[in-house]
């Protein structure tokens, strides 16, 4: 060949620039072949959907490019283990304690980072004692107040080396000391301690156990002199594989699935129609359990079928409870079925009402607050306990 004859380039001489080319062509039919997904249940989260452009100006581009940023990320094919691939390579080559605001600690668990107390939980603290206080003050007697601790209250050597917590203990000793304005205060600390060698709350969830409930269970009758559920006289039934709230933002590569367990009772649920304040005449009666949730993401939900403005629990025992709760509640509930005839559920993000109307209407023999500390500080409809009428 002559020297002065011009070569003519190949691409082939540059393999890594020929990989790259050809891998994102292929992501790039494969997301067009690929349907949008509007939900993602492993993140408990909803999906961008592909945006568009309504109006042809500068503002109009800007949003449209923005929208589709975030489509794109939503959408793209395989995000479930390109997050996956991202959490592993933190955690095993850069050695990070923490993914997705979650803090990695020992024994596989998994827990909540919170460095500092916030303004609004601050507020949020002290709008919601205050409604309990008004609360039972109205029903003098009948108020019980329950504030389950995060599992880095009762596993502190669990949580990463250096990482700083808030002092959630000495916040829920603070209200202990001055329980008797807010009725009767259960605190659950010391059972879950005594028994904190058990398997007491989820490793990959914010929740606790099963386990965990009906030790602050136990401690709820022990205060009001009630002879506690049998475990012993029903069946237990579990589902393996459970992969909780905190998993669905940390993504860790060698996470421990959790066990969701409960037992075979066949007492009914009404789920209420709700209208308006006062007792409901109208609603769906089904089973304690939905057990169709064992087959999606969200087990944990297959509780009391997840979180319901308002529903009835029909009991083995005598009288009538309210239960005001999070869904920390919704594990525990069952075992009150051996205390009480009626157990009635109020769950404020779906129960826009006061309660006297509800209480006049059935007289309760007690009512239970149970909220998790973390919900407590944090939920801005709880005040709607403490509105009179």
């Amino acid at each position: 060949m002559d020297k002065h004859t011009k070569k003519t380039p190949s691409l082939f001489r540059y393999p890594v620039l020929v990989a790259f080319g050809l891998f994102f062509i292929g992501l790039f039919v494969l997301d067009m072949a690929t349907p949008d997904r509007a939900y993602s249940e492993l993140e408990n989260t909803t999906l961008t959907q592909r945006p568009r452009l309504t109006v042809v100006s500068a503002d109009g581009l800007n949003n449209y490019f923005t929208s589709y940023t975030r489509y794109v990320k939503d959408q793209v094919f395989g995000r479930d283990q390109w997050i996956s691939l991202q959490s592993a390579a933190e955690t095993t080559l850069f050695q990070k304690t923490q993914s997705g605001g979650i803090l990695l600690g020992r024994e596989h668990m998994m827990f909540a980072r919170h460095y500092s107390i916030l303004k609004n939980e601050e507020k949020g603290m002290a709008k919601n004692l205050a409604a309990i206080q008004s609360l039972a003050q109205r029903y003098p007697g009948r108020v019980n107040l329950m504030l389950v601790p995060s599992a880095s209250v009762v596993y502190p050597e669990n949580i990463p080396a250096g990482a700083p917590q808030i002092d959630e203990k000495g916040i829920l000793e603070g209200v202990a000391a001055q329980g008797e304005a807010y009725g009767r205060f259960i605190d659950v600390l010391p059972a879950l301690t005594e028994h904190k060698g058990e398997y007491l709350y989820y490793r990959t969830d914010h929740h606790w156990t099963t386990l965990g409930a009906y030790y602050a269970y136990q401690q709820f009758c022990e205060t009001l002199g009630l002879t506690p559920f049998d475990r012993e006289a029903h069946t237990a039934e579990t589902c393996e594989d459970f992969y909780g709230t905190h998993y669905s933002k940390a993504r860790t590569w060698n996470a421990e699935p959790d066990t969701i367990t409960w037992y075979d009772l066949q007492n009914s649920l009404t789920i209420w129609n709700v209208t308006g304040p006062g007792q409901p005449t109208e609603g769906t009666t089904t089973g304690l359990y939905d057990l169709d949730k064992l087959e999606v993401y969200d087990k944990y939900a297959m509780f009391l079928h997840g979180n319901n403005g308002l529903s009835r629990v029909e009991g083995d025992g005598e009288g009538k409870i309210l239960v005001i709760k999070d869904s920390y509640a919704n594990s525990f509930v069952p075992y009150l079925t051996a205390n009480y005839a009626a157990i009635d559920v109020v769950d404020f993000r779906n129960y826009n009402y006061g309660l006297d109307q509800l209480i006049a209407a059935n007289d309760y023999d007690q009512i239970l607050v149970l909220y998790s500390y973390a919900s407590f500080t944090t939920d801005p409809y709880l005040y709607r306990a403490g509105v009179a009428g």
